[in-house]
């Protein structure tokens, strides 16, 4: 599996978990103290961690900082919307639109016509 669809596979996966840590509070937790979401939260964030990170170290075989960071940030609003929609019962907004529309800038220019930097090997 090429890198780029590994990497974008593996963080939508750990968006989905942390946009629950972040957000599912608001619904299923409210009538609990704070602190309750909160541990709840990380222990949903753990799981988070345990797909983000190996994400991040393999798309960073071939993608920059930057570009790891751009694409992280547009998964993040891909996750978000749906959820915001069908789980928090939002209503869809026309400024979900032009949100995506400036982060599809920013993966524009983050990825055009640069090769990505490719840490070194070491030798030996």
């Amino acid at each position: 599996m090429p890198i780029l669809l590994k990497t974008t596979l593996l963080l939508t996966i750990s968006n989905v978990f942390m946009t629950f840590a972040w957000y599912a509070h608001l619904k299923n937790l409210n009538h609990k103290p704070w602190f309750i979401a909160a541990i709840i939260s990380w222990g949903i964030a753990f799981f988070e961690y345990m797909v983000q990170v190996p994400a991040n170290r393999i798309g960073h075989e071939q993608l920059s900082l930057g570009q790891l960071k751009i694409l992280q940030e547009a998964i993040t609003l891909t996750v978000f919307i749906p959820f915001a929609v069908f789980y928090m019962k939002q209503p869809v907004r026309l400024d979900f639109l032009w949100a995506g529309l400036c982060l599809c800038g920013a993966v524009y220019f983050m990825f055009r016509g640069h090769a990505p930097a490719v840490p070194p090997v070491p030798a030996g």
